[in-house]
């Protein structure tokens, strides 16, 4: 089993040394598991426990101060299935799975999905808050009333897509959608970030991806990560998951984006890197996106300050 595994695409954390180890646990976990599909949740399963990222457990906090999150999962023979805008679902990746395996849909979101999950055994009681979200969130001047008295709050408070050019000092630094954005003091540096795996075993392949979130976006938004070719990809060639600014990750199709460059013929580090290459060019924003080929070879590439990751061959 060959897997894959990335924390974010963002500022520098502090502590990189014990976020790293955690991203080596989850891509350990993910090579020991039976199936590609299997690792990308087991792997991700250890991530989205880890209050160090932006998934499950420390995820982002909508405008109404509520946790939502959101993932995607896809296989090689192109099943596919996504849930999004979950509060209380510690393990969204399994939410996705079950609208892949027992659904004939690719996307179920809010209550609906939080519902059908609970059926199929997935927690969905979580407190997805900790400490510091907590206090983040408070000590912002939450809003109240509708949702154009919510924007108007949000406006100096979430990012513009966190441009690779932007001033470090600027409040529209690191405004992608895995970069806590405070805009008292610019950037906050204990970044918490969404989370992705791709895996392979013989000729499956299979990729997901899972977030919390963009901190203090509108509440109800739904950004790329579960968007089908967006925040993740999955095709025979290979299978890709993608992390930045997550509008125009859409906007792109940045995973897909990747898969169609190995599909062409480049290997999983080439398609990442051009990839990345022609997302900034069009967007002038950070992403990174990792890939891993039909041949067993991984690769990443980014365009922010760092995005880390963990390969395992077993």
């Amino acid at each position: 089993m060959q897997v894959i595994v990335h924390g974010g695409a963002g500022s520098a954390p502090d502590e990189p040394e014990s976020r790293q180890a955690i991203l080596d646990d989850a891509a350990n976990e993910g090579a020991n598991a039976a199936t590609p599909l299997d690792a990308v949740e087991a792997a991700l399963h250890v991530l989205e426990s880890s209050p160090r990222f932006n998934a499950g457990i420390g995820g982002a906090v909508q405008s109404d101060g509520v946790v939502r999150t959101d993932a995607g999962v896809m296989t090689s023979d192109r099943d596919a299935g996504a849930a999004c805008s979950m509060p209380g679902v510690e393990h969204a990746v399994s939410a996705a799975r079950v609208v892949l395996e027992e659904t004939p849909h690719v996307l179920v979101s809010g209550e609906h999905a939080v519902s059908l999950a609970d059926d199929y055994g997935v927690d969905t009681d979580g407190d997805l808050f900790t400490d510091r979200t907590r206090e983040k969130y408070a000590n912002a001047d939450p809003p109240t009333g509708s949702p154009s008295e919510h924007l108007a709050w949000l406006a100096d408070r979430f990012g513009r897509g966190g441009a690779a050019n932007a001033d470090p000092e600027s409040d529209d630094r690191a405004g992608d959608d895995h970069t806590d954005h405070a805009s008292e003091s610019g950037a906050d540096h204990t970044d918490h970030d969404t989370v992705g795996a791709v895996a392979r075993d013989g000729d499956r392949i299979a990729a997901a991806t899972s977030t919390g979130g963009r901190w203090f976006a509108l509440a109800g938004r739904v950004g790329d990560v579960p968007q089908l070719g967006n925040g993740f990809y999955c095709a025979p060639a290979g299978g890709a998951s993608a992390t930045g600014a997550g509008e125009d990750i859409a906007r792109v199709t940045l995973a897909r984006r990747a898969v169609r460059h190995v599909e062409s013929g480049r290997d999983a580090d080439d398609a990442a890197a051009l990839a990345i290459d022609e997302f900034g060019e069009l967007t002038g924003s950070q992403a990174g996106v990792i890939v891993l080929d039909a041949d067993g070879n991984a690769g990443s590439a980014y365009n922010s300050e760092l995005m880390q990751t963990a390969v395992v061959v077993e």
